[in-house]
Parts: structure tokens; sequence; C-alpha cells
């Protein structure tokens, strides 16, 4: 098998890889990308129906790697709605390139021993601080003794609370404190926020903007307060470091196509917002409202540039509060040229 299934295939990551594989379904028999009759070689891409993977999502519309590759590579787009799974996608060898929070690709990168690299920006921001209007929160010394809902433990939300919390002197009620952290979906913080379950909540968008929107909660710490003034990373590109051996031309072409629909955006922002909420209601079913989403992308950036010292800062947090064994080496997260 390829290194990066080779190095995680142990202990109790075997059962639950080859449970992954059991359930979606080797693509490739995870021995690299497969080439059709033709010899044409496919190329799997990974990403959420979610704003902030927003290049991913212009890319599949306009078809953009479909077309520049029409006589070289199969393109398949896979819709995630998890890191974890879609790390598991990676492991087994079923995904080549991702779009991905930052920490669960730092999480992927330390299990897999360097395996899988970080090798682009795709957004950064795009989350705010609520609170419930009646919970007695008017600062963030307030949040002793209330309870915040985030969308994972583990996440970038959560770390970045686990951040605003140290700043502040206060505990988690698992580190021995009077903060308690409930992880729920998006849209059952919204019920949890109107039935008064939770004080506050620290969410991505459009769900910011949507809990807002709905009465109950308003604005405790905005998208550019929430952790170093905005200016981190709210999705990431990451690749097989086997794929990167194999193929950099193409993962070179790849980042150039992911750089054009960068650009794209940033200059035809109203048809940008129209292209991503098409695709998000073909993939779920439901469209944004056109206000909402208009108001989220307002709350975030879409960059190439990697901030890496912000990286490296949510693999500090991440090792401290234990979600990951180490903080690896910033040359062992990070792969931006390619022979």
């Amino acid at each position: 098998m390829k290194k990066i299934v080779r190095k995680l295939i142990t202990g109790v990551l075997l059962a639950g890889i080859c449970a992954s594989v059991a359930a979606c379904g080797a693509k490739s028999g995870g021995e690299g990308n497969a080439s059709d009759a033709s010899g044409k070689i496919d190329v799997r891409i990974a990403y959420f129906p979610n704003i902030t993977h927003t290049q991913a999502l212009v890319m599949k519309n306009q078809k953009t790697l479909e077309e520049q590759w029409k006589d070289q590579c199969n393109v398949t787009w896979t819709s995630f709605n998890a890191g974890p799974a879609e790390m598991e996608a990676i492991f087994a060898g079923e995904i080549d390139l991702g779009y991905i929070g930052p920490v669960p690709a730092l999480s992927a990168n330390v299990k897999s021993e360097g395996d899988v690299r970080i090798i682009a920006n795709t957004t950064n921001a795009g989350a705010v601080f609520l609170k419930r209007k009646d919970a007695g929160i008017e600062s963030l010394s307030d949040l002793a003794g209330k309870k915040i809902a985030v969308p994972q433990m583990g996440n970038t939300q959560h770390l970045c609370l686990l951040s605003i919390l140290s700043d502040e002197g206060l505990k988690t009620v698992d580190a021995g404190g009077d903060v308690t952290i409930n992880a729920s979906s998006n849209a059952d913080i919204l019920n949890l926020i109107d039935n008064g379950s939770v004080d506050a909540a620290l969410v991505p968008e459009p769900w910011g903007t949507t809990i807002e929107n709905n009465g109950n909660a308003e604005i405790l710490l905005d998208y550019d307060e929430v952790f170093l003034e905005g200016n981190y990373p709210t999705a990431v590109v990451v690749a097989s470091q086997d794929f990167i051996e194999e193929h950099p031309d193409l993962v070179k072409q790849f980042l150039a196509a992911h750089e054009e629909a960068t650009l794209y955006i940033n200059a035809n922002m109203e048809q940008a917002r129209s292209i991503v909420n098409t695709e998000i209601e073909a993939t779920t079913g439901k469209a944004i409202d056109e206000q909402v989403i208009e108001n989220a992308f307002e709350r975030m950036t879409v960059d190439i540039a990697l901030n890496k010292k912000a990286i490296m800062k949510f693999a500090e947090i991440s090792k401290n509060e234990g979600f990951i064994s180490k903080v690896p080496e910033e040359s062992d997260v990070f792969t931006t040229s390619f022979n």
C-alpha cells in the first residue's frame, strides 16, 4: 500500500480505517491513482458544501478542472460534512486533494506523520461569537459559569473559543473550571439558543448570520475579533504526499486554477455568491437566503496566502488540549513548492 496508508494502519487505526474503506468503497484499490482505458489519471477532490470552500464550489460549477484536464484526467468531486470523514477518505487512499478546516488538516498531518500536507489557503475568518440576549453576558468575563456551543470538539471554532477563554483566565469544566462547552450541529445550535439551553455560541458562517437574524442572539465578538483579528484560516487545501510526489505538475496546475478562482471570486463577488449558493442547493437540497449569504461573505476573506503562523498557533492549542500528540515541525506541515 502507499506510505500514507502504511503509516496509519497500525493498532486501533487499523479497524477504523478498514471500516471506512468498507463503508465508502475503494475507488482505486488504495494503490495510487487509477487510469482508465485511455490512460487518463483519476483526480479525486474533496470539499464541503460550505461558503468557506468557495473556490471549490466555483471550480466545480464552472468545470474548470474538467476542461483544463479533459485530455489528461478524470476529475471527481466528493462532498463531505465533517473533517474527520474527509481525512479518513484521504487515509484510505480515496482522496488526492481536499478542502478542509486547518485544525482537522493538522490532525491528519500529525497522524499520518507528515503525509497529509497543507498546500494552500482558501478562506479566512468567517466565524462569529454570539451571546443569547437574556444570558446576562455583557463582556467576555461574564462567560464564567456559562454554557457555550461549538459545532464540533477539536474543530477551528472550538480552538478559537479555547484561546478566548484562556486569554480571560477562564477554564472549561473538564479543565477544572466552570465553563461548559457543548458540541452540536449548527442547526441544533440555533434551537439551543432559542430554548435557553446554551448561553453563547461560536459558529461559522452562514450560521452566525442565521442565528443572529433569528432574533434571540447578538454578536459578542465579530469575525475580526474572534482570533488574531480575523487573520486566520477557516479552510485550507491539503494533498496527500503520494499525490504530490507522483503528480507534481498536476498539483501546480490545480493550484493555478485555485488562484484563478480566488481572483475571479474577489473581482465578481455577486456572481460568485450566486454560484456558491447554487452548488450548496445542489448538494444539500436547500439554498441560503440571499441576504444571509451576502452578510456571511462580508465576514470572511477569500485568500490563497497561507498564514503559517496562525496554523502553527492552532497546532500549539491542539497539543495543549490533547487533540494531537505533538506540535509538528513547520517544514513537515506545509508543501508550497513542487518539482
